[in-house]
């Protein structure tokens, strides 16, 4: 036993001259397992291994120590080589990701995730997705059990905050051990590619209040028709709510039952959106852009205008025309519309309001309703807005919307008229006299103009719609 201390204590000599070598032979091993099996020590194996590092120091003590120090070294190192050959591998788990393609912007978007244990034993693993930084999840990590040969679902939700494509290309896994000392971290592949759209659930929304006569809930109010459409569409039963006005007597007399005529709203009538890109639509309102507002407005608009009979088209532009989509009918025209709306993005530079009026004159000769969407904060833009849609008067039937800036209504309304807060009152106040002065200009050259707050635009553009059909200003 003497020659074995003897040994041991030689051995401990020249790992003491070499530390470097002392380092390596604990160290390498580890780097291993982390670089090329993604394997780790978890923080239960760290702390563990403090208990054989404190022990050895007994033997400054006395070298008879040693052998003890020794055993419990042997038995930790058993205990965590023994759990690290049972650590599942990558291979045992399986992930499936279900979830639909299309996302609205802002709004709660499912996602389901189904984890498949194909091996004989249990696993115990951290799940999270590859969520790109434009989502907000909750929950982003689920801890979960699974038994031999069994799955396990589960779901979490986010809203995206920008619009566009965006791909997840894997789900990350930390596998545990059954004794939870170490772990192995991989990345299982599974592509995904989710479009993000403007608010599409309105959509649904407003189909939904129809149907149950209740738009008011969204702001939309109802418009009393000025005068009669008398467009035949079919004959159909009577009913107690019909005038009676409407009853035809020939077509009653001949089948022996009470028989209406239904007329039709004019049709066939052309809606154009202009969407201004550039630097005016960068600011931010209730989270999101002025362009995402604008969006938004535009998709429920059309909507509207489809259900309605009418055509719709949208020119989107910044420095140049962005995309164009011609005034058409039909449900169908709606995935046009979306597709040329949800990549669009606003860029700091100035638009080039000649090009797109150009653009709309060149390919859109019959006369519509010409909605502008955009802001104005400085006199050149103005200039540009008052010019071009003031020569639509006649041809087109123009509307100018201009989006208001809360920032500048809250400085003049503040209660707090002393200091920095007068001057800044002041300035708001002269911003607001000249923007309100560009709406009047505009309506005098025969412009229709709006100027809403953007978390407004949407029940405002609907219901100034409504207006024009009922006045049948088209």
């Amino acid at each position: 036993m003497s020659e074995f201390f003897l040994l041991v204590e030689s051995w401990v000599k020249d790992f003491q001259q070499l530390p470097i070598l002392v380092f390596l032979t604990f160290a390498l091993p580890l780097f291993v397992m982390a670089r090329w099996l993604r394997t780790y020590p978890s923080q239960i194996l760290a702390f563990a291994f403090v208990i054989p590092c404190v022990l050895s120091l007994l033997i400054v003590v006395g070298i008879d120590t040693l052998l003890i120090a020794l055993t419990i070294d042997i038995a930790f190192i058993a205990v965590g080589l023994i759990d690290l050959v049972r650590l599942p591998r990558a291979s045992h788990i399986t992930i499936e990701r279900k979830t639909l393609k299309v996302a609205s912007l802002k709004k709660k978007h499912r996602v389901t995730l189904t984890v498949s244990n194909k091996s004989g034993i249990n696993i115990r693993a951290d799940i999270r997705d590859d969520i790109p930084q434009e989502f907000v999840a909750g929950p982003e990590e689920f801890d979960i059990s699974i038994s031999a040969r069994s799955r396990s679902t589960v779901h979490y939700e986010f809203e995206s905050t920008k619009r566009g494509a965006f791909q997840l290309n894997c789900v990350h896994v930390r596998i545990r051990s059954p004794w939870l000392l170490w772990q192995r971290i991989v990345k299982i592949p599974l592509e995904t590619v989710i479009r993000v759209y403007p608010d599409m659930k309105q959509l649904g929304e407003y189909a939904l209040l129809a149907r149950t006569n209740r738009l008011s809930l969204m702001g939309v109010r109802r418009t009393r028709k000025v005068g009669q459409d008398h467009d035949f569409e079919r004959l159909r039963d009577y009913t107690p709510d019909d005038n009676y006005k409407h009853i035809d007597w020939r077509t009653t007399a001949r089948r022996r039952k009470l028989t209406v005529k239904d007329y039709q709203t004019s049709q066939s009538q052309r809606i154009i959106f202009m969407i201004d890109c550039g630097r005016m639509m960068s600011n931010e309102a209730d989270g999101i852009s002025l362009l995402d507002h604008a969006l938004n407005a535009m998709l429920m608009l059309g909507y509207v205008a489809l259900r309605q009979g009418d055509s719709v088209g949208v020119i989107c532009f910044s420095d140049k025309v962005h995309s164009y989509v011609p005034p058409r009918t039909g449900a169908n025209h709606m995935n046009q519309l979306l597709h040329s709306a949800y990549d669009q993005f606003p860029s700091l530079v100035e638009s080039r309001y000649d090009e797109a009026f150009m653009h709309l004159r060149t390919n859109c000769r019959k006369r519509s309703l010409v909605v502008l969407i955009s802001n104005v904060i400085d006199e050149v833009n103005a200039h540009q807005i008052e010019q071009y849609l003031g020569t639509l008067v006649g041809r087109h039937l123009p509307l100018g919307v201009l989006m208001r800036d809360h920032r500048l209504f809250d400085a003049v309304e503040t209660e707090k008229m002393y200091g920095s807060h007068l001057f800044k009152a002041a300035a708001a106040a002269e911003i607001l006299s000249w923007r309100h002065q560009v709406l009047t200009d505009l309506t005098h050259k025969g412009v229709m103009a709006m100027d809403v707050f953007p978390e407004d635009l949407t029940a405002n553009l609907v219901n100034q719609y409504l207006e024009i059909k009922a006045r049948h200003l088209l």
